[in-house]
């Protein structure tokens, strides 16, 4: 079902991040873990056979949990593990990205690709071009005024939903890891993250045209659902849906209360407000502003959030007419403006 022109361009994209973001040479060993249970995965191995003819290639499906296992005890420091994944890889307890960072490993993962049917298989593509000039350049100007900014709004379009308080440090997924413990990540990438210092300070209306429903699928309802937020948590929705009502109503009932929390910048310029894949990870990386609601952030800790009972992190993409972060303008027609 993928044109043989689609695969050239994957090969392309994926030598790119294998050779600028990964850091990958012939000195290092690579262990390609695969299945074929649909076509994008098919696609992206036989890319990954053309940039790496003497990796060792891997069928999940056609050896046991041992095989796989024995396959990585093999490795050592800054080789390199690729996981493509029609659904999700499970070893029993195996937690497989964390354990094999823990082993020094570097890892690229492509996980539930069987989401992204033709033509989202194409976009998916597309979004694995790496351009680090734009990533980094973007990303870390981006990073440099959430960092100092002592207050932001996004206008989406008639609703302003505003933090009236700093941020925490902005974390960066732009495939530049000099300086991190860990060297690769779940792909595509494109995103610079942070949220309120004080989630109490955020407050006002925000409309969102996405939201992730229980299946961790994108859900798009017919016209645009608003928030209404009163320090840091939903207290009223307009133009809901039963879908939403329900995610809405699983955080409730295990959490209490709907917090607001991540305040996501998603960079990838392959997905927009038009131009979508079914998968909520994925589409995470949108050129636009996402939220979550839900009280877990693994990334920042909060006095009055404690971690074993947050359970939800649930990613809602806001209509974004403009980002201001102080009094300057960092987003507008569709393009971060930094």
């Amino acid at each position: 079902m993928i044109p043989e022109g689609a695969i050239d361009a994957a090969e392309k994209h994926l030598r790119d991040i294998l050779s600028l973001a990964i850091k990958h040479s012939d000195r290092h060993r690579a262990l390609v873990v695969t299945d074929s249970r649909c076509d994008l995965a098919v696609a992206l191995t036989e890319a990954y056979r053309r940039c790496l003819p003497e990796a060792h290639f891997i069928d999940f499906d056609s050896v046991t949990p041992d095989t796989v296992l024995a396959a990585f005890a093999e490795l050592g420091a800054d080789d390199l593990v690729i996981l493509v994944q029609s659904t999700n890889f499970r070893l029993e307890a195996f937690r497989i990205r964390v354990e094999l960072f823990k082993r020094s490993l570097k890892v690229i993962e492509h996980p539930h690709l069987s989401r992204m049917p033709w033509p989202q298989s194409l976009h998916y593509i597309e979004s694995l071009a790496y351009d680090p000039a734009y990533y980094r350049g973007v990303g870390q100007a981006l990073k440099a005024r959430i960092d100092s900014a002592g207050s932001g709004i996004v206008d989406s379009g008639g609703e302003q939903l505003v933090f009236a308080s700093p941020f925490e440090s902005a974390k960066l997924n732009i495939g530049d890891y000099s300086g991190m413990n860990n060297v690769g990540g779940q792909f595509p990438i494109g995103e610079v993250f942070t949220e309120a210092q004080d989630l109490e300070a955020v407050n006002g209306r925000v409309r969102i045209f996405v939201f992730g429903d229980t299946s961790f699928r994108v859900n798009r309802p017919t016209k645009p659902i608003t928030l209404v937020i009163n320090k840091g948590r939903v207290v009223d929705v307009i133009d809901s849906t039963p879908d939403f009502d329900q995610v809405l109503a699983n955080i409730r009932a295990d959490e209490g209360e709907v917090w607001l929390r991540e305040l996501g910048f998603g960079m990838n310029r392959a997905f927009s407000q038009e131009r979508m894949v079914s998968d909520i990870g994925t589409y995470e990386r949108m050129c636009g502003v996402h939220l979550s609601l839900g009280a877990k952030h693994g990334v920042y800790s909060k006095p009055n959030i404690k971690r074993a009972s947050a359970r939800y992190h649930i990613d809602v993409f806001a209509v974004t007419e403009a980002v201001y972060l102080d009094d300057e303008i960092v987003y507008r027609n569709g393009a971060w403006q930094v």
